[in-house]
């Protein structure tokens, strides 16, 4: 015994000092990626306000747009796995679905993604972020002859590191794995990802400073009389989180199949022609939408005013990302958030004499809610907003908004947004995909048909096998008769394009 637990203690060691590798890389080059679109977008900024006092700049500034979306174009055609925010991706490949090749992806989503959200484009660095340091975690494991658990531990670890460098947020990061990528929790997966959400965060840190993503200073706790509006708020937003959905995935697709004549890889010219009178008009508004998070309240903007703002900024939102172009929705959804949350706490304001010091309270709420209601990811929504903030003094509201929003969005029939993009993503036939075995973890849920049972009484899917098992820090060598625990951690492999099919069957079945 004292051998085994020896040789475990070995393995978990391997997987923490990889899983810190690949925090050290993704770090790096995500800080490299979110240094790189801050001075490219301040300058395009800069640009924006020259061209003022000389307009006719703006005609060669058209060719050079265009030049970029050719170039953009020109990398999706070559590598289309970098197409959108790359979280659909990253996703598929934990799930062994999609394939790619961790090199292609991660210099060409890192100079793509460069040149889209750079030059003004309402997209996010988070989604690139965390298929970048995906990339980094396949990549590490491919390098140093990893077999496919170790290569899917350190990519899941990977993507949690590049999400802690983009926004100096790592439980965020740890959580974002296990909720939105695994849907279940892994000892493994969380113990490798928190190392590389660690050491990313850190090397973020030492480039970009102490001072939070979210910089707006203190924050006092909101008073009980306030907490009426909460679920208020929650609804509103889980209404709001089903029409995003709903537009992004059933009307976006129609819209652009009005400009077929385009090449599909070619779209990005649309929104790259329309951000110019944006930035020429309202330079301080294009972008992901961070900086306008800091200002709501510098700028003491009317309630008519804020749905106008919100208005343009969904639809440009959609309209950036619908061209396929490298950038995410994470970043834009908070910023929509942010733009509900400050209409329903200024509309509280003028007409139920709410006291306006809170509006930045309503603010981060409705950040988490709202993204809460379109990636069905609450936990990870909560940890996000408030590490961007720099303060845990606002868990309990944060908390209350985000299961009113989790269970509107349930009542309407809401999937997860990367869930639902992935889908979109895969094949009709799944069976182009090269066959080849493949394992995956499971793990045993506390409603799942498997506990208390052993293996040979289960209907497994056909051509599946229980190749291992781990129960806490025991690893089992399964038969027939073992039987099965709440908790266990089931090595299953299968045929590789019938991987997504029993994964989901599992699911289903609650197996």
């Amino acid at each position: 015994m004292s051998s085994l637990l020896t040789k475990l203690n070995d393995r978990q060691i391997r997987y923490i000092t990889k899983g810190i590798l690949v925090g050290m890389l993704t770090g790096v080059i995500v800080s490299l990626f979110r240094l790189g679109v801050e001075i490219i977008l301040e300058n395009i900024i800069h640009l924006y306000k020259f061209f003022h006092s000389e307009p006719l700049w703006l005609i060669p500034w058209v060719f050079v747009s265009i030049g970029v979306a050719i170039i953009i174009g020109l990398f999706i055609k070559s590598e289309p796995n970098i197409k959108g925010s790359g979280i659909p991706q990253v996703e598929g490949q934990v799930q062994g679905v999609v394939h790619t090749s961790w090199w292609s992806i991660l210099w060409k989503k890192f100079v793509s993604g460069l040149l889209a959200i750079g030059f003004g484009l309402f997209l996010g660095r988070e989604g690139p972020s965390i298929q970048l340091g995906a990339s980094i975690g396949s990549g590490v494991s491919k390098l140093t002859k990893g077999d496919e658990i170790e290569e899917n531990v350190l990519l899941s670890s990977g993507a949690g590191a590049g999400l802690a460098a983009a926004f100096n947020a790592p439980i965020a990061g740890l959580l974002f794995v296990l909720e939105e990528v695994h849907h279940n929790f892994s000892p493994l997966v969380a113990i490798t990802t928190f190392a590389s959400a660690i050491t990313a965060n850190f090397v973020s840190l030492t480039i970009f400073g102490l001072a939070p993503v979210l910089d707006i200073g203190a924050i006092t706790s909101l008073p009980i009389q306030y907490y009426i509006y909460l679920p208020l708020l929650g609804i509103f937003l889980g209404i709001g989180g089903w029409f995003y959905n709903k537009v992004l995935l059933d009307v976006l697709p129609k819209f652009y199949q009005l400009f077929s004549f385009i090449p599909v890889h070619f779209n990005s010219v649309i929104p790259l022609l329309l951000v110019i009178p944006i930035g020429y008009y309202l330079p301080e508004i294009i972008g992901g939408g961070s900086g306008i998070v800091v200002q709501f309240t510098e700028w003491n903007l009317s309630l008519a005013v804020l749905v106008g703002l919100f208005i343009f900024r969904f639809i440009f939102s959609m309209v950036s990302y619908g061209a396929s172009v490298p950038g995410g929705i994470f970043l834009p959804i908070l910023s929509l958030g942010a733009l509900l949350g400050a209409l329903f706490a200024q509309f509280m304001i003028t007409y139920f004499q709410m006291d306006p010091q809170y509006l930045t309270h309503f603010i981060l709420f409705a950040m988490a809610g709202y993204f809460t209601a379109i990636g069905k990811a609450p936990l990870t929504a909560i940890l996000l907003v408030t590490e961007m903030v720099g303060g845990l003094n606002q868990l309990m509201p944060l908390a209350v908004v985000s299961l009113t929003a989790y269970i509107t969005a349930d009542i309407l029939d809401v999937k997860p947004i990367y869930e639902s993009l992935l889908e979109k993503l895969l094949p009709a036939d799944n069976n182009v995909i090269i066959s080849k075995p493949y394992s995956f973890v499971h793990t045993v849920e506390p409603n799942s048909l498997l506990s208390g049972k052993s293996i040979q009484e289960i209907d497994w899917p056909e051509e599946v096998i229980i190749s291992s098992m781990r129960r806490g820090n025991e690893h089992i060598v399964p038969h027939g008769q073992t039987f099965i625990h709440v908790g266990d951690h089931l090595i299953i492999t299968c045929d590789l394009k019938k991987a997504s099919a029993v994964r989901k069957l599992l699911k289903e079945h609650q197996i």
